[in-house]
């Protein structure tokens, strides 16, 4: 017998509760107050709001309205701009031997990752990542190759690992850091033999950079 629910691995399927419903309404309701919706949307939507079973039934409800992104998705915490509801894949693997890997975009990262590189090199930005725990530990080891790891203005970094005539430090931040109270740690440990691994501070997408003093 296979136990296997209906979402297919997909976060967007998942089921929502009733207090997410109510604040997707009053998301709704104080855009109704700012002019951005009629009586008539406002009351169509709410009705579709209540009617929503799962984060994907509530995305075109939101969709156009700028406090879209405030409507409950199915993450714990969020490390990048982009709104909640777009569903993530998860990796919780990257390898790369003799060849690259590259997360990048709007994908989930997990309590735990683990990153190898033999011969080659592996990407991991964070700033659009969906974050399933408040502390993520990145295990990086590479031989002869390289990960690197790009975080946003919003994350906490803790890099722990050591360079073997190699190097595994994190680089000049290329944006001011803009830390939060509940912004995610992400913890970088591991082993550059050879090789590097780099954990850059990137701005987000759209962001500029920092200009640095003459």
């Amino acid at each position: 017998m296979s136990l296997q629910g209906p979402t297919g691995g997909d976060p967007a399927r998942l089921r929502i509760s009733d207090a997410e419903r109510h604040r997707t309404a009053d998301v709704l309701r104080d855009a109704a107050a700012e002019g951005r919706l009629d009586i008539t949307e406002l009351e169509e939507r709410i009705e579709a709001t209540y009617a929503a079973k799962t984060y994907a039934d509530l995305v075109p409800i939101v969709a156009d309205l700028p406090a879209g992104r405030d409507v409950p998705g199915p993450t714990v915490a969020q490390g990048g701009p982009a709104g909640p509801l777009v569903p993530a894949q998860r990796y919780d693997t990257s390898i790369a031997v003799m060849s690259g890997q590259d997360r990048r975009g709007v994908w989930e990262v997990g309590p735990s990752h683990q990153a190898f590189a033999l011969m080659g090199g592996v990407t991991l930005d964070l700033r659009e990542a969906r974050f399933a725990a408040q502390e993520v530990v990145i295990t990086a080891v590479t031989f002869w190759g390289g990960v690197d790891v790009v975080v946003g203005a919003r994350h906490r970094v803790s890099v722990e690992g050591i360079g073997i005539m190699g190097g595994f430090a994190e680089s000049r931040p290329k944006v001011e850091a803009a830390i939060a109270p509940d912004s995610p740690l992400v913890r970088v440990r591991g082993v550059a033999i050879m090789g590097g691994v780099n954990v850059v501070r990137k701005p987000d997408p759209g962001q500029k950079k920092l200009r640095r003093r003459g």
